[in-house]
C-alpha cells in the first residue's frame, strides 16, 4: 500500500493560550472552580508547556463555556463535516485523484456521534459516487488514525477497492468539559480542533515523494482502560487523563517498536523519520527519555503540538505532512499513535528521497 496523498485542515479561528486564559477568567464557571484548580489553569495556559496556539471551533473564546449538550452537539455537527471534507479534497489534490476514482471512505472520531454517520455527509460533500464503501469507526481516541489506515490497507489487499479514502477528525471543543478534576482541567488546555485525510492506493503517485506503508502492529492493554477514555455525564462527554498516561505510552510505544523492528528485520539505527503523536509536552518528554530519541528525532511532533495542540486522532496526519513539506531525509520512517484501550499503533514506512 501507498500514501499517495495527504491533506489536512483546521477550523479558521486560532487562539494563543494566554487568550484562553483571559478568556476562562471571564466565564461564569471560574469563581466555582477550587483554588487549586484557576491555579492549574493558570499554570498551564501560561506556562510552557509546549503548546502556543490552538484552532478552536468557535467564533469567540467566550462560547467555549456554554456547557450543555445540545450547543456542543450543534458545534460537532456544524464544523467536524466541514474539516473532514476539507482534509480530504486537499489530499485528493495532493494524490492528483479524481473523486470518481475513491471505492471506500473510512472515517473515524470519538467527540461527537451522528447517524447516519459522518461517511454521509462528507460523502456527499465531496459527490463521491453513490457506491462507494462507507465505514465509520468511533471510541479509538486518540490512537485511531493507524487502526483507520489499517483497515484501509485490508481493504486494498481484499481486492475490492482500488484506492480509499481515510479520514479523522476531532472537535474536540464538542467534547469540552469544566470541573475541578485536574486531569479534565489539563485537557481543557490541552486539545485543540482538526482533521487530517489520506489517499492510499496500490501504486504511488509519478513525480510524487513515494510513501510505501511496509507492515503494521497494534497493542490493546484493555486492564489500563479507565486511565485515559471518555465518560458520559450530565449528557457530555468528560475526558479521563491519568497522570500515568505518558510513562505508560512510552512504555508500549516502545514493545511494540521492538517488536514490529525485530519482526521486519530493521535495527533502531536504520529509522531515519519518527512520526509520533503529539500527546502533549510530557508525552514527548517520556517517549524521548524511554526510547533515547533526540529534540531532533521529535521536532516534527513538537512543531504541531506547539501550533495546534494535541488535535487527537489526526494528530499524525499533521506531523507527516509537516516532516514531508520540510524535506525530512527519506528512508524508513516510524509512525505511531496511542490512546483510549489503552491502545498503541505504529507502522513502517519507506519513504523516498526529498526532492
Amino acid at each position: 500500500m501507498f500514501i499517495t496523498g495527504l491533506g489536512t485542515a483546521t477550523p479558521p479561528q486560532r487562539y494563543k493560550q494566554t487568550e484562553c486564559w483571559e478568556a476562562v477568567q471571564a466565564a461564569s464557571q471560574f469563581p466555582r472552580l477550587a483554588p487549586r484548580s484557576r491555579a492549574i489553569l493558570r499554570k498551564v495556559l501560561n506556562g510552557n508547556n509546549g503548546i502556543e496556539t490552538r484552532h478552536l471551533a468557535f467564533d469567540s473564546l467566550h462560547e467555549a463555556f456554554t456547557l450543555d449538550p445540545d450547543t456542543l452537539h450543534g458545534r460537532f455537527i456544524r464544523y467536524a463535516p466541514q474539516a473532514a471534507t476539507q482534509a480530504a479534497e486537499r489530499a485528493l489534490v495532493n494524490a492528483k485523484t479524481a473523486i470518481s476514482e475513491i471505492d471506500a471512505i473510512i472515517v473515524s472520531t470519538c467527540t461527537g456521534y451522528l447517524c447516519p454517520g459522518l461517511t454521509s455527509y462528507v460523502s456527499e460533500r465531496l459527490g463521491l459516487r453513490s457506491d462507494v464503501l462507507a465505514f465509520d469507526l468511533v471510541g479509538q481516541g486518540c490512537g485511531a488514525a493507524l487502526p483507520n489506515l489499517r483497515a484501509g490497507e485490508a481493504l486494498l489487499a481484499s481486492g475490492r477497492c482500488r484506492r480509499v479514502l481515510s479520514v479523522c477528525v476531532e472537535i474536540c471543543s464538542a467534547a469540552f468539559y469544566l470541573d475541578d478534576d485536574p486531569g479534565v482541567l489539563i485537557s481543557a488546555c490541552l486539545f485543540g480542533d482538526g482533521a487530517g485525510a489520506a489517499v492510499l492506493a496500490h501504486e504511488p503517485v509519478r513525480g510524487s515523494r513515494s510513501i510505501e506503508w511496509k507492515q503494521a502492529g497494534s497493542q490493546l492493554v484493555p486492564e489500563k482502560r479507565d486511565l485515559l477514555r471518555f465518560e458520559q455525564r450530565h449528557g457530555m462527554l468528560r475526558n479521563i487523563l491519568s497522570p500515568a498516561v505518558p510513562p505508560l505510552a512510552a512504555r508500549y510505544a516502545e514493545e511494540l517498536l521492538n517488536a514490529m523492528l525485530a519482526r521486519s528485520g530493521v535495527s533502531r539505527e536504520q529509522i531515519t523519520g519518527w512520526i509520533w503523536h503529539a500527546g502533549g509536552r510530557d508525552v514527548l518528554l517520556a517517549l524521548q527519555g524511554q526510547l533515547k530519541l533526540s529534540d531532533d528525532d521529535i521536532r516534527w511532533s513538537a512543531g504541531v503540538l506547539r501550533d495546534l495542540g494535541n488535535v487527537s486522532s489526526p494528530c499524525v496526519y499533521f506531523v507527516l505532512e509537516s516532516a514531508l513539506s520540510g524535506n525530512a531525509p527519506g528512508g524508513l520512517w516510524w509512525l505511531s499513535s496511542f490512546g483510549a484501550g489503552f491502545s498503541c499503533h505504529g507502522a513502517l514506512l519507506e519513504v523516498g528521497p526529498a526532492n
